[in-house]
């Protein structure tokens, strides 16, 4: 066990929390994290507290846990608070971090990015949300997405040896799978974040900014070129066309039928199982494969950036945890207890072990965010992207929804500055 700096520990109301005086009566800065819920287990706290205040005699930490409902009203609070009783370090989701950017409210981190943290090697779906325009504001910590999670047997059976590489092969041993009572594949007809994965793919994206101003893009050649493949993918199955995964639940559907194929992240799988014991040992992971056999697919990545508040009353005490937490030694320690993919591709060797991680952090390679908007929350709130699917998967004319749901999101990115 290793020997503790402090003399004394005292317990507060935060998860993890130590306090106490540094040889010579000097007492220690504290710096108060918030993390959410779930993102880190108690005992990788416990040792990362304990490894960080070892070796940052003059700092400790005040770690406290924040639920993701109503997160964004209390962040934003803090953020236009005082540096009292604030937090020094904030987890944010990663496509959040332009909402709070916007205004100035965050500590620019842009030189120790550079110099100090390597950021040229961040996975780029949480380093490039974390950007307004030059300046670098989320930290990435940990990212994941999603994979084809498929039946093993089901793939013998069809006499597929292997998984596929190219999207090409995908459809192909797809329409194979898809046989008598055998769903090739559950793809439900608005699964907008896999949608978007395709559309990064062709080269489109779901808006683009111009001259300041953001617009809808879901009506250009390459966007289009990702709905025609969607189009033809979840074909292969019977995913209902006016629903998104949730609705049904997918793990629920994939444990209950013959169903080669889900596109999710790969911890569903332990939902599948549980629901389905007799399929324990038949899954299996391989990354939402790309148009080309050396390039995994594009895909969304989810996950989560550090932010500095501008209002901290010592942003080099709030920089030294950030460093701590995103450094190599932390981050691929959280990486391997919580099934995460690293914050940087230079680190995806320490999940090579798990087979779904491994397929998750080959995608994250190529990962992308949704459109760095702060208005981006509103274009979900009533997600036209949602319908646009479903109208075309019912048989309406692409490129005419496509127009439609481009205006809608051109509006709903268009601040009010009335």
């Amino acid at each position: 066990m290793r020997r503790r700096l402090l003399a004394l520990i005292c317990v507060t109301g935060s998860l993890v929390s130590a306090c106490g005086m540094l040889p010579g009566g000097h007492e220690r800065k504290t710096v108060t994290v918030w993390l959410m819920k779930d993102s880190a287990s108690k005992d990788f706290l416990k040792r990362f507290t304990e490894d960080f205040e070892r070796t940052h005699e003059d700092l400790r930490l005040d770690i406290r846990i924040q639920e993701w409902t109503g997160i964004v009203d209390k962040v934003r609070g803090a953020l236009k608070g005082g540096a009292e009783n604030g937090p020094d370090v904030i987890e944010v989701g990663n496509t959040q971090v332009p909402l709070y950017a916007d205004g100035g409210r965050l500590a620019d981190l842009t030189l120790e990015s550079m110099r100090d943290w390597g950021k040229e090697k961040w996975l780029p779906g949480l380093a490039q949300p974390g950007k307004d325009g030059n300046k670098q504001y989320g930290v990435p910590w940990y990212a994941a997405n999603r994979v084809v999670i498929y039946r093993k047997d089901l793939f013998e059976q069809a006499g597929i040896t292997g998984t596929p590489k190219t999207r090409a092969q995908w459809l192909a041993d797809t329409e194979k799978l898809n046989s008598g009572d055998t769903q090739g594949i559950y793809l439900a007809g608005q699964d907008w974040y896999t949608l978007s994965g395709f559309i990064w793919d062709e080269g489109g994206d779901l808006a683009r900014q111009k001259d300041l101003e953001w617009r809808g893009t879901l009506d250009s050649p390459e966007a289009l070129r990702g709905m025609e493949f969607y189009k033809s993918l979840q074909a292969l199955g019977r995913g209902p066309v006016d629903a998104d995964e949730e609705h049904p639940p997918q793990a629920g559907v994939f444990a209950g039928g013959k169903i080669a194929q889900i596109v999710a992240v790969p911890g569903l799988a332990q939902t599948i199982v549980r629901q389905n014991p007799e399929l324990k040992g038949k899954l299996g992971f391989f990354p939402v494969p790309g148009k080309s056999a050396g390039r995994p697919g594009t895909v969304f990545t989810g996950g989560s950036d550090l932010v500095v508040p501008q209002n901290t009353d010592d942003q080099f005490a709030a920089t030294s945890v950030v460093a701590a937490l995103t450094g190599a030694k932390w981050d691929t320690d959280l990486a391997r207890t919580m099934n995460y993919v690293p914050n940087k591709t230079t680190l995806a060797s320490a999940v090579d072990s798990e087979e779904g991680v491994a397929a998750m952090a080959a995608g994250a390679a190529h990962g992308r965010a949704t459109p760095n908007s702060p208005q981006w929350a509103d274009v979900e709130a009533d997600n036209p992207i949602k319908g646009y699917m479903t109208r075309v998967l019912g048989g309406a004319d692409p490129a005419t929804e496509a127009r439609r749901a481009s205006r809608k999101i051109t509006e709903a990115l268009t601040p009010n500055v009335g």
